[in-house]
């Protein structure tokens, strides 16, 4: 249905420091990581500037939550760091 939210799982990357990466929940990718960029996320805004890695949309906001949950175990980390 064209009229239900968007639900993205993203992980971004550092540009200063490769090895620090960023996984969240959001609706909307532009305006979420030009928050990131412009130090409005107390979680993100020492190792900024940020870009998107990838951002995956899912059907409803369980999957996402699910999705975001796996990226952030070991497992999850390994998956990303293998495909993305």
């Amino acid at each position: 249905m064209p009229n239900e939210p968007k639900h993205f799982v993203y992980l971004l990357e550092s540009t200063r420091n490769l090895d620090h990466h960023y996984t969240g929940p959001m609706s909307d990718v532009p305006a979420r990581l030009a928050a990131h960029n412009d130090a409005r996320s107390l979680h993100t805004a020492k190792h900024g500037p940020w870009k998107l890695l990838v951002a995956m949309e899912f059907t409803d906001r369980d999957r996402a939550a699910r999705f975001e949950r796996y990226l952030k175990t070991g497992s999850g980390r390994a998956f990303a760091r293998r495909h993305f």
